[in-house]
């Protein structure tokens, strides 16, 4: 993906809506050409904004949005030429779904057989071919919002802007239109700019993903990265799950817990000495040796306290004794998986690597 021209260019970009205080802080963003990038961040963290800042329904108080090095900051909505998704499809009801999904294409007064040649083409590519002379409550979620998407899609935008379009749906039917829509994303090769604050959703359709919090991004990277290598405290607290120890930072880059027994780990904000840390290590990446007996490197005594049965894993909470927070860790689990699995109250000794242990400032 070439890095050289991105298609979008946030510079210095803020948003305030009293005047005080700033939704949106000094935002640097490049999106590039044919890209899934979605906007994560809990409510409030700016990534809405951001999105509706791009689509030009709200206006920076300050910086420049650029798309192909052009600035767009005061062009209208209707004139970037932008498919829009949202979360409550925003169907006309009295209109059939052929009709809906023409609509684009009667205001920019595209032709009759060639609207008709394009709806076909768009409803066939999120499989709803025959369905245009249905009205839209004769449909289920999942039909509506397939609808909403081809609507989307059959002007040919360059950019599709999406505002948490799946958060109505079922967690099952959720899982399946996040598969359809990364593969449509393939398929096309449109650049698709995604708002969510659900972590499971962002990692499984996107390349990179932006980390809003209080209007800053905290860290832009590919998903890998972001799981296996948070930036900072927050990322690593909000995705994915981790087990939280705290202590201070020994010796650059070792957690000693109050109890004075250390762990090693990675320095990731070059923390001073002495600092206060909290290390973040994801369960799946804790080793568990059962029994109390010989002591491992970089590991500590724990006892089981609750067992969870997930189906292909087993989550056992431990508990590491006073002043630290229950220690998640994630054990899979085969057919053919005959070893004895850890009992409530029993010793177990969780082994920490150090690579995977991941020390922030607090």
């Amino acid at each position: 993906m070439s890095q050289a021209e991105p298609l979008v260019r946030f510079s210095g970009v803020q948003k305030t809506y009293d005047g005080e205080q700033l939704v949106v802080r000094d935002l640097n963003l490049d999106i590039q050409r044919g890209e899934f990038l979605s906007l994560l961040g809990p409510s409030g963290s700016g990534k809405t904004t951001t999105l509706m800042m791009l689509a030009g329904f709200e206006s920076p108080t300050a910086g420049d949005i650029l798309l192909d090095g052009r600035q767009i900051t005061g062009t209208p909505p209707h004139k970037r030429n932008f498919g829009m998704v949202f979360q409550n499809y925003a169907l006309f009801p009295h209109l059939t779904v052929g009709q809906n999904v023409a609509y684009p294409l009667t205001v920019r007064k595209v032709p009759k057989d060639e609207q008709a040649r394009r709806v076909a083409k768009a409803l066939d590519m999120v499989r709803l071919g025959g369905m245009a002379d249905r009205l839209p409550a004769r449909l289920s979620g999942g039909q509506q919002q397939r609808v909403a998407l081809a609507r989307a899609l059959v002007f040919e935008p360059q950019l599709v802007l999406m505002d948490e379009p799946l958060g109505a749906l079922d967690k099952q039917l959720r899982e399946h239109m996040q598969i359809e829509l990364k593969e449509l994303h393939r398929q096309l090769g449109v650049t698709f700019v995604y708002v969510t604050h659900d972590q499971g959703e962002a990692l499984t359709m996107s390349d990179r993903v932006a980390v809003f919090n209080e209007g800053v991004i905290q860290q832009l990277a590919p998903v890998e990265d972001l799981y296996e290598a948070p930036s900072n405290r927050f990322v690593a607290g909000f995705v994915g799950d981790s087990t939280v120890l705290k202590g201070s930072l020994q010796g650059g880059d070792t957690l000693q817990l109050a109890d004075g027994q250390r762990l090693q780990g990675l320095n990731v904000n070059g923390v001073a000495n002495g600092a206060a840390v909290e290390a973040c290590v994801r369960p799946e990446r804790i080793v568990l040796h059962l029994g109390s007996a010989a002591p491992v490197p970089n590991s500590l005594a724990a006892t089981v306290a609750r067992v969870i049965y997930y189906g292909d894993h087993l989550r056992l909470l431990c508990s590491l004794g006073e002043g630290q927070a229950e220690a998640t860790v994630k054990l899979p689990l085969t057919r053919a998986d005959s070893n004895p699995h850890p009992q409530a109250g029993e010793a177990v000794r969780l082994e920490f690597p150090a690579a995977a242990t991941r020390l922030y400032a607090v």
